[in-house]
């Protein structure tokens, strides 16, 4: 993986509504490879307060534990502002 691809993994780890789901089917990475990525790459303490969010249930990292109003995994503009491979 590039610099960028693992930049934009971390920052879409990072946003309450991505799920994991979304990062998969972009990358092609699982939760799991994306737990292990996030603790070699962040600091332990930001990685602690990350999976302290993910599992906390504000974060909506898991489509199951999602809203069924929320049947997307990007806004309409994500593209155009980060090159998204995802359409």
């Amino acid at each position: 993986m590039t610099d960028r691809e693992i930049d934009r993994i971390i920052e879409m780890a990072w946003e309450d509504r991505t799920p994991f789901e979304a990062i998969e089917n972009q990358f092609g990475i699982s939760e799991a490879q994306v737990i292990k990525l996030m603790r070699k790459e962040l600091k332990q303490s930001s990685f602690k307060m990350w999976r302290k969010r993910v599992n906390s249930g504000v974060s909506q990292k898991h489509l199951k534990k999602r809203s069924i109003e929320i049947n997307r995994f990007k806004c309409s503009r994500q593209r155009s502002i980060s090159l998204n491979k995802i359409s």
